[in-house]
């Protein structure tokens, strides 16, 4: 079964994550109360995915214990693979979602944790960024649907 297994967000670009229960989501604006949360919103920037295994074997790999809120996705899943979601619309909790691209990890993440190899160790397992096309609420635990 694939399911929610953390939820991140921030208030404002550049300020840490906080894991957080649960949060509201509204079609096309993102959710509520994160840093990317605005009227007629990119459908690139509404909300994005990342895998927790993906974190488990990035830590592995670099001896590092990085937690999934360092990573600065969204929704951390468990039990899915992502990257075949492309192009796929999902159900995640009561929100459906289209799913674009892969959310490719970038130098700005590397610099913040201090990880010289992370965009290239973290290459295809950065997650996805989705499009909310249905408003309501997310929680840990919900599971994940392929529509």
């Amino acid at each position: 079964m694939s399911i929610v297994s953390n939820i991140c967000i921030t208030n404002s670009s550049g300020n840490k994550m906080q894991e957080i229960n649960n949060i509201k989501v509204i079609a096309s604006k993102g959710i509520v109360n994160d840093r990317y949360f605005k009227d007629n919103n990119d459908k690139d920037t509404q909300i994005t995915l990342i895998e927790s295994e993906n974190i488990d074997h990035f830590n592995e790999i670099s001896g590092t214990n990085f937690v999934a809120s360092d990573f600065r996705r969204n929704i951390i899943t468990k039990g899915i693979r992502l990257n075949d979601l492309i192009n796929k619309r999902i159900k995640v909790g009561e929100v459906n979602m289209l799913v674009h691209r892969l959310c490719d990890p970038c130098k700005y993440l590397q610099d913040l944790l201090s990880h010289k190899n992370l965009v290239k160790n973290l290459l295809n397992k950065g997650g996805l960024r989705c499009e909310v096309l249905s408003s309501g609420e997310i929680s840990i635990e919900d599971k994940i649907i392929i529509l």
